[in-house]
């Protein structure tokens, strides 16, 4: 899982797998080890309609509700935004890239635009 954080904008990019994973389990997480201190950023079912975001300790949870997580595994659907105060929020596919990347990207999601 990818986690993006430019001034009030957090966006969560999945791979394959980490959407089975949410859409199995209710909760994803992935863990950056900063000496002292990991920072822990996670995805969890809500009971909720819209998007959620909070920082606990030292963590970056987003809520997403069920019917959220349903269409993303189920579907075409690329993500989804929302906003809680000024923090924009988005989770999506992360597809994989059109350049040349050193970074592994076998269980990202096929990138439409390669194809015809």
């Amino acid at each position: 899982m990818k986690l993006r954080i430019k001034d009030n904008s957090v966006r969560y990019r999945l791979t394959q797998s980490e959407v089975a994973e949410l859409a199995e389990n209710g909760t994803v997480s992935s863990v950056t080890a900063f000496i002292g201190r990991p920072l822990i950023y996670k995805i969890e079912k809500i009971d909720g309609q819209e998007l959620t975001a909070d920082f606990v300790e030292n963590s970056v949870v987003l809520g997403i509700p069920q019917r959220m997580i349903e269409e993303l595994a189920a579907t075409e659907t690329v993500g989804f935004d929302g906003q809680v105060g000024q923090v924009k929020l988005l989770v999506e596919k992360d597809f994989a890239c059109i350049d040349n990347t050193v970074e592994d990207q076998s269980d990202n999601y096929p990138n439409p635009s390669l194809s015809c």
